[in-house]
């Protein structure tokens, strides 16, 4: 497996100021960075691809949809808008030489219809995907779709959910990604549901139940990697951990989709310093 770390630990937009990032993970021993699509007119490309180079880091994609892009929309212009806004995501990622964009690609992240799921929302955002999927494939990227909590979506919470869905879609290119924050609260179970997951998984996120630094909550890591290693995956782990002074300097305000009010971490270096440590121990002793 391959150790990545998310940028969110130290910024949530990634520009030119952050690139340095790179140098700072190569020096803690990761193979790559995760960096959030969600504004790509301003990513530095040019100055990515002179760090990838540089420290031999490596880059993973992810994004959650808005309500502008959201491809599960009852509005044909919305879903219209989320299909090119993915076909864009799929050539930034191929062209800094990834083969993966994960996330919320399905549906509009911390968006909830209290009235519950509806079933055509399902069809429109499989029509969509499947639509995008080959695209995908001619430029050898991925879209790996992640299930998330019942506060931050409502469409697929699950694996299970999500494996159905994906299985559904029918396409090489659409696989399943998990986080283990977003597993903690919706499964009864994360090895069944990273076994249930087996080879249809393409992307993993590593992340401690309050989203805190990993070791220092009761995920079951153990467990977790039991069940990789059971099910021969041997991808991306990403640490996605979130840092709360980090949304409140750009922010100025807590996200509420984020919802990380207690000061759950020092800072981004020191975070992914411990989570490495941490993760890879737990790796060996399985």
């Amino acid at each position: 497996m391959k150790y990545g770390v998310q940028a969110w630990l130290w910024t949530t937009r990634f520009l030119e100021k952050d690139l340095p990032i790179f140098d700072k993970i190569q020096k803690i021993g990761y193979d790559g960075l995760e960096i959030d699509l969600g504004h790509p007119e301003t990513l530095p490309i040019d100055g990515i691809k002179r760090k990838m180079r540089e420290t031999g880091v490596k880059c993973t994609f992810s994004v959650g949809l808005s309500k502008e892009t959201d491809v599960s929309s009852p509005d044909p212009e919305t879903r219209r808008r989320g299909v090119t806004f993915i076909r864009k995501l799929i050539d930034i990622a191929s062209d800094l030489e990834s083969d993966v964009v994960c996330g919320i690609l399905y549906a509009a992240w911390g968006e909830v219809d209290p009235k519950g799921r509806q079933p055509e929302r399902l069809e429109w955002a499989k029509e969509c995907l499947r639509e995008v999927a080959d695209y995908a494939k001619d430029h050898g990227v991925v879209l790996a779709l992640e299930p998330v909590n019942r506060f931050e979506g409502y469409l697929i919470c699950t694996a299970e959910e999500m494996l159905r869905f994906v299985k559904e879609v029918n396409h090489p290119n659409v696989r399943v990604h998990l986080d283990t924050f977003q597993m903690n609260i919706e499964e009864d179970n994360l090895y069944e549901a990273f076994k249930k997951a087996g080879e249809y998984l393409y992307h993993v996120h590593l992340c401690e139940n309050h989203r805190g630094i990993p070791g220092t909550g009761h995920i079951p890591w153990k467990d977790v990697f039991r069940a990789l290693k059971e099910i021969g995956y041997n991808r991306w782990v990403v640490v996605e951990a979130w840092v709360t002074d980090v949304f409140f300097s750009e922010l100025g305000e807590m996200p509420p989709k984020i919802a990380m009010w207690r000061r759950l971490a020092p800072n981004g270096d020191v975070t992914a310093e411990k989570a490495l440590e941490f993760l890879k121990k737990v790796e060996k002793s399985v």
